[in-house]
């Protein structure tokens, strides 16, 4: 596995980071801007998760994960506003020998929504992935309503696999998601 670049994944317009305490502060402000642009994406959370003790144990938790490499959390900033966090990107659940595959969970600020931001991010994190951690497979699902991720996963290459039922539960109800994928297009 190759290392993390130090200034983070630089693209054009952001800046991509690994998850650390020092962001633990930003994350929480991110995620109370936004709890209501996404909740309806998002399991029911009680009000402790929007409190900085909640905060700094999934940061550690995240933390943890990395450095175990079962994942990698990303933090994305605006390049011109360094230190505003306006998105985030997680693979999780890396599984090693013959799979070779991880899943991918994504968000964004509302107000930076629409303006390519997280295709570009995406973009940049996906590239690093396959070629650092040498995954042959990245998988993301929808719920078919939310035709941005899906637009947006098409537009990175996300294959369609199929239509799985009762999923997860998101915003406290089972909710049917599309299930896609995309090959490492080294392999």
């Amino acid at each position: 596995m190759a290392q993390f670049p130090p200034e983070g994944i630089k693209t054009e317009r952001v800046v991509l980071r690994p998850a650390s305490s020092q962001h633990t502060g930003a994350l929480l402000l991110y995620r109370l801007e936004n709890r209501a642009h996404l909740d309806r994406w998002e399991p029911l959370r009680e009000d402790t998760f929007f409190t900085m003790q909640a905060a700094n144990e999934r940061m550690a938790l995240m933390e943890q994960a990395m450095a175990a490499g079962t994942a990698l959390h990303l933090l994305i900033f605006a390049s011109e506003r360094r230190n505003v966090l306006i998105g985030d990107c997680h693979f999780t659940n890396i599984v090693r020998g013959p799979f070779q595959a991880c899943h991918l969970g994504y968000s964004i600020d509302q107000r930076y929504e629409g303006r390519g931001l997280m295709r570009e991010a995406l973009g940049a994190a996906l590239g690093f992935i396959f070629d650092a951690y040498r995954l042959h497979r990245v998988m993301a699902s929808y719920r078919p309503d939310n035709i941005r991720s899906g637009r947006l996963l098409e537009n990175l290459g996300f294959e369609r696999e199929g239509l799985a039922k009762a999923y997860l539960k998101i915003d406290g109800q089972w909710a049917d998601h599309v299930l896609t994928s995309l090959v490492n297009p080294k392999d």
